[in-house]
């Protein structure tokens, strides 16, 4: 199947490494505009050069921090200056943070909610108004295997992706009227610069670390971020058209919910 994003423009927060790199590179394939959201000016650079010399399209990185809200207002006016207009988002900035109940201070838990959960309220707050005139959008929500099945010690993380959750299916029905298009696409074990950090830390070779947690995956094997950005870029597609409020794992049957 052949799909195109043609003359669409995308933002993707978290989106100069991993798994929101790969999901930029693939919509950029795919022929759309594409912006990557991230922190780290360097790592952006690099990340929009890369992208941009294998595509005719127009790529921008903007650097912000989107767990505050003036960055984010900065990051769609940005945008908005290169492209004129959003036809997608892809919210996936954040990292796991697992801990016990009892370690989660406030600060922690609303930090995590700044980043994870505010931060996609408020871009799809600035951008939910042209979609809708446009009648054409596409919102996807990256979270975790977490939101649906949390573990024990898995806080915030799961928190505040079981939130994102929830608004994904609420948002879905209240946008699908005007052919907006809200799904969740949920991370079981992909391979991601936060799991070479997790092996560095523990001194462990990345390989070897990866062996440990293919234990746990009915496949036998961690993911690759390109074959979650396939997913990404179908349902930021025309094909993908009849597939709203939904939450597809994405986990090498992980998961023990659907």
């Amino acid at each position: 199947m052949e799909i195109s994003l043609s003359r669409r423009s995308a933002i993707v927060t978290g989106g100069s490494k991993g798994i929101g790199f790969a999901v930029a590179a693939r919509f950029a394939a795919s022929g759309a505009d594409v912006a990557i959201v991230a922190r780290s000016g360097d790592a952006l650079k690099e990340a929009a050069a890369a992208i941009g010399r294998s595509s005719q399209n127009r790529i921008i990185g903007v650097q912000a921090d989107i767990s505050k809200a003036a960055d984010v207002q900065r990051a769609y006016d940005e945008v908005m200056s290169a492209f004129d207009k959003i036809d997608i988002i892809v919210n996936n900035a954040g990292t796991s943070r697992a801990m016990p109940f009892d370690k989660v201070t406030d600060e922690i838990l609303h930090d995590d909610l700044e980043l994870k959960l505010f931060a996609a309220v408020r871009l799809i707050r600035l951008v939910m108004p042209q979609m809708k005139e446009r009648r054409w959008g596409r919102i996807i929500n990256v979270l975790n295997i977490g939101a649906k099945a949390p573990r024990p010690n898995s806080m915030p993380t799961s928190v505040s992706r079981a939130a994102g959750l929830a608004m994904t299916k609420a948002l879905s029905h209240e946008l699908a009227p005007h052919n907006v298009l809200v799904n969740a696409m949920l991370v079981g074990l992909i391979r991601a610069d936060q799991h070479e950090q997790h092996a560095k830390r523990a001194n462990v070779p990345i390989e070897e670390y990866y062996k440990t947690l293919e234990k746990e995956i009915p496949i036998k094997r961690v993911g690759e971020a390109e074959e979650f950005a396939n997913l990404a870029c179908f349902l930021a597609s025309e094909q993908g058209g009849y597939i709203t409020g939904t939450a597809i794992n994405v986990d090498g049957g992980r998961s023990p919910v659907v």
